[in-house]
């Protein structure tokens, strides 16, 4: 089996990954679904802090949180 990496803008990243789903000869491992949801959330908030809609919260508190 080949592997193949891909940029894809944040817009479309979600609709991309709902098209290969759909694609018999194409494997995501459960994982990878999970851990692909999730960083794309991140990315989504990182996003949002950038444009000032939600509130950056201080590193303390995230090192705290961990």
């Amino acid at each position: 089996m080949k592997q193949l990496t891909l940029n894809i803008s944040d817009s479309k990243f979600r609709t991309f990954l709902e098209f290969i789903k759909t694609l018999d000869y194409v494997e995501i491992p459960e994982a990878d679904k999970k851990t692909l949801n999730e960083l794309q959330n991140s990315l989504n908030q990182v996003k949002l802090m950038q444009e000032g809609k939600i509130e950056k919260q201080p590193a303390e508190d995230f090192l705290n949180e961990l």
